[in-house]
């Protein structure tokens, strides 16, 4: 029998290709305990993960992190047999982001099995993408016998970072540009609390520039690479996946060391940083043509949150939106949800840590007290 649903114990279980993180939030989501397993080739230590439950208070619900919702799935939903089928059939288009949280779903139902399941998507967010937003210029067929649209990613951290926002600065943001940036990277245009364009398309390739994918690149130089080199579409998806965006401009995608890197002149390191900023400028101002102006800049994710010099060069370039931000505020965000602007910026410039796990936590709750 469950308890009050404000009162919920929620599991929240996120599946990476890197890792499996383990969030046990109480119901006024303290977070009471927490566990990150690292994932390889694979799969992560089931062992490990059974030890790890065993010794925490038993969840009332777990709430799945999911890549890919599809066409069908428009919001969280409690996984059954039906369910878990569908999500498996999700697979061909998120091929190296599904199966993780497939394994996690597998695993975690095997330990905890009398309790309720649900899975909140990354692609939820963004159904609210208007037709011209969401709609590839391709042939009809395509788009209707293999469902090609731009679903975008990263939604449970874009909606919380709006969210938290909101409460950040004691009201409404009417038009909000949140940018999740870290080793994926994504950005959102958030108009009255709903997206409105994003830079993630049909996968998580499209866009900015991240720690190992390239981001939007042309479609020909694809074409080119398979015609004229002989590079078989296997061979071009791994590089445009794992050896390209910055490790493919500087040799490494950790930005920290890329930072340090170009500090000492270090030309790849000084180049990695200029595409990397040019292209978050570029998109920050396409999502501002998409909400029709600019209250407030979120940053978030891994970089969003920890390089001061991210931040300070892409505001530099924004200052005709009406992005200012104080020194002394930006070099003390990480660690802290802060707002970072100088008190008479025109746009307010956050930095929010990114908590998915809230935002599961939410949905569950809000899921299973629907159904009750």
């Amino acid at each position: 029998m469950l308890r009050d649903h404000g009162l919920m114990r929620v599991l929240v279980v996120n599946a990476g290709s890197s890792s499996l993180k383990l969030r046990l939030l109480d119901g006024a989501d303290r977070l009471e305990h927490s566990a990150d397993l690292p994932s390889g080739e694979h799969g992560f230590d089931a062992a490990a993960l059974t030890d790890i439950l065993a010794g925490w208070a038993a969840p009332d619900a777990v709430g799945h992190r999911v890549a890919h919702g599809g066409e069908r799935f428009t919001g969280p939903a409690v996984v059954d047999e039906m369910v878990e089928a569908e999500l498996r059939e999700l697979t061909d288009l998120a091929p190296l982001h599904q199966p993780p949280s497939l394994a996690a779903l597998d695993a975690v139902t095997a330990l905890l099995p009398r309790t309720p399941a649900v899975a909140c998507f990354d692609t939820t967010f963004h159904h609210t993408l208007p037709a011209g937003a969401a709609t590839y210029a391709i042939p009809r067929e395509w788009r209707e016998r293999y469902h090609v649209r731009r679903y975008g990613f990263h939604g449970l951290s874009h909606a919380y970072s709006a969210r938290r926002a909101a409460r950040l600065l004691g009201r409404p943001v009417r038009r909000l540009v949140t940018c999740h940036l870290g080793a994926g990277a994504s950005l959102a245009a958030v108009l009255d609390g709903r997206s409105v364009d994003t830079t993630m398309g049909f996968t998580p390739l499209e866009g900015l520039v991240m720690a190992t994918r390239s981001g939007s690149v042309d479609p020909g130089l694809v074409l080119w690479l398979t015609e004229h080199e002989g590079l078989t579409p296997r061979e071009v998806a791994v590089a445009l996946e794992h050896r390209s965006g910055l490790a493919g401009l500087a040799g490494t995608g950790d930005l920290r060391a890329i930072e340090a890197a170009a500090g000492r002149g270090e030309r790849d390191a000084l180049l990695a940083l200029d595409v990397y900023v040019h292209r978050l400028v570029g998109g920050i101002g396409a999502m501002t043509a998409a909400t029709g102006g600019l209250d407030a800049l979120v940053f978030t994710g891994g970089v969003g949150e920890n390089s001061e010099l991210v931040r300070r060069r892409a505001a530099k370039r924004l200052g005709y939106l009406g992005v200012t931000i104080d020194p002394a505020r930006n070099a003390s965000a990480p660690g802290s949800d802060l707002d970072v602007s100088t008190d008479d910026a025109r746009v307010r410039t956050l930095v929010i840590g990114a908590r998915e796990d809230l935002e599961i936590a939410r949905e569950v709750r809000g899921l299973l007290r629907g159904s009750s």
